[in-house]
C-alpha cells in the first residue's frame, strides 16, 4: 500500500507552533492577537492581519522548517509502516514567507529536517494548489492530512486519515478516518482489512 503523508500539522505540531510562537512574535512587536483555534490560516487564528502574519512567518519559517520537532513517535510509527508499504511524504511546502536570504532553499530545508527527525520515506511530492491530482498521480491508497480544504477534496476519491487539530474538528465524512496520534494512525491502518504493519 502506498501511504501519503502530510507535513505541516501531520508530521509537525503546527497549532502549537504558531500559538506559541506566535503570541511570543505579538508580544514583542506590540501587535494585538486575539486566538481563534479554530481558524486554519495564520492570520485568522492570530486574529492578526495578512501583514503580520508575513512578518512572523518571515521571522520564524527558516527555524521551524529545519529545527522544530516532529510530533512524538512519527518517526517511529512510520518506520513501522514503511516494512510493508511505501511512504509519500505529500506536502504544499514552497518559499512564502522565507526571508530572502534563504529563498530558493525550502527543498533542502525539508531534506535535512526529514532527515535529522529521521522520518523514513521513498518519495517526497511537492504540490501546488489541490492535492488530489497528485494523490492520484502517485497512486496513493491512504493520504493522511490536516487541512480542511484538502481533507474534503482528496477524500471524494482517496480514503483519509485526518489528523486531528483544533480547525479540522467539524470535518466528517464516509471516506474519512480521525486520528489522534501517530500510533493511533498505526491502529487506523492495522484496523483495515489486510494488516499492514507488524504489531511489536
Amino acid at each position: 500500500m502506498r501511504i501519503g503523508i502530510d507535513m505541516d500539522g501531520v508530521l509537525t505540531d503546527l497549532t502549537r507552533f504558531v500559538t506559541d510562537y506566535g503570541i511570543k512574535f505579538c508580544y514583542e512587536n506590540h501587535i494585538k492577537y486575539e486566538i481563534h483555534p479554530k481558524e486554519y490560516n495564520e492570520a485568522s487564528a492570530l486574529g492578526v492581519s495578512e501583514e503580520n502574519a508575513n512578518k512572523f512567518w518571515n521571522r520564524y519559517l527558516p527555524y521551524y522548517a529545519t529545527e522544530y520537532p516532529a510530533r512524538e513517535f512519527a518517526s517511529e510509527v512510520i518506520k513501522k509502516l514503511k516494512e510493508h508499504n511505501e511512504i509519500y511524504i505529500v506536502t504544499a511546502r514552497n518559499e512564502d514567507g522565507l526571508p530572502q536570504e534563504a529563498y530558493g532553499k525550502m527543498k533542502d530545508m525539508v531534506n535535512k529536517w526529514l532527515l535529522d527527525n529521521n522520518i523514513k520515506y521513498d518519495k517526497i511530492v511537492y504540490t501546488k494548489g489541490s492535492k488530489l491530482p497528485y494523490c492520484i498521480q502517485n497512486n496513493i491508497d491512504i493520504m493522511i492530512e490536516d487541512a480542511p480544504m484538502n481533507i474534503k477534496e482528496i477524500s471524494t476519491k482517496i480514503p483519509v486519515f485526518c489528523f486531528d487539530n483544533p480547525y479540522n474538528k467539524e470535518i466528517e465524512g464516509e471516506n474519512i478516518t480521525r486520528v489522534y496520534s501517530w500510533y493511533d494512525v498505526l491502529r487506523s491502518v492495522d484496523k483495515r482489512d489486510t494488516p499492514v504493519c507488524p504489531r511489536n
